[in-house]
């Protein structure tokens, strides 16, 4: 597989996304999208294939864009998190998992979040507010992302693994209080 199709990012979390626009301004970085809702839904055969093989078949609504993400299994170096990532576009979100559907695949988990992309060199950044917080999203090549970090007053020792679904049910694991829901959604 070539570099191209290898997803290398940081993910970290953050108490106020707008100390980071202010650094990704000084900085000169490119706002590509500005804050939009995007609905994530993830899919899997009822036995779990995909998941079992450590794999994420993702449908995503963000703005008037629509996306299919399938991504491999992850491996760590450090604080980065890299895996095989295939994506493209597609016209019709619901039609597309209508054919999921079709082919034994179901929505397991629905996840949202608040997401605005810039761009700084040829780094993506992403500010995210989840229902379980704020994060940072850094991802391009991976020699540059401890720099655009440190570039962006963040520390990469603050870095987590895992995605925004495995984050999501650890959340809940140590919140049992909050009575939170499975999916990752907000309640407004």
């Amino acid at each position: 597989m070539s570099d191209e199709n290898v997803e290398s990012e940081l993910k970290i979390p953050v108490a106020d996304l707008g100390q980071v626009r202010v650094f990704l301004q000084r900085a000169r970085a490119i706002a590509v999208r500005t804050m939009a809702r995007e609905i994530n839904l993830l899919l899997d055969t009822d036995e779990n294939r995909l998941r079992t093989a450590g794999c994420v078949l993702r449908l995503r609504r963000h703005g008037d864009r629509n996306t299919l993400t399938f991504k491999g299994p992850v491996s760590y170096r450090g604080a980065i998190k890299e895996r095989p990532e295939h994506e493209t576009e597609v016209a019709d979100l619901d039609r597309m998992g209508e054919i999921f559907k079709q082919l034994g695949f179901r929505v397991y988990m629905k996840y949202e979040k608040d997401r605005e992309d810039w761009l700084l060199e040829d780094v993506s950044v992403v500010l995210d507010r989840t229902p379980m917080g704020s994060f940072v999203e850094i991802e391009g090549p991976a020699e540059k992302l401890a720099e655009i970090a440190d570039l962006l007053g963040l520390e990469i020792a603050s870095a987590v693994r895992g995605s925004y679904a495995s984050l999501w049910l650890d959340h809940r694991q140590r919140h049992p209080e909050l009575d939170l829901p499975f999916d990752m959604v907000f309640a407004e």
